[in-house]
């Protein structure tokens, strides 16, 4: 965690905290800790969804209609 230079101030309902702070003793890491990872794999997260669009970007548009169609015929619904 030495790493980290910036701080922030962030706010918790008082039972998210308190949940917060079992999590990081149970765990033998700082709330700090775990609040950088969590938000690391949320824009994970995001990162791969804007890849995965990206990779999509060439397919064809398809209306709603015509997706429920299509799985109709399939036999899908």
């Amino acid at each position: 965690m030495s790493n980290l230079s910036k701080r922030s101030t962030v706010y918790f309902e008082p039972d998210t905290l308190k949940a917060l702070k079992m999590r990081a003793a149970s765990s033998d890491v700082s709330i700090s800790e775990l609040i950088d990872e969590a938000v690391r794999l949320l824009m994970r997260e995001d990162q791969e969804d804007l890849i995965a669009i990206s990779e999509r970007s060439d397919e064809p548009e398809m209306s709603y209609e015509d997706f429920l169609s299509e799985l109709k015929i399939d036999g899908k619904i």
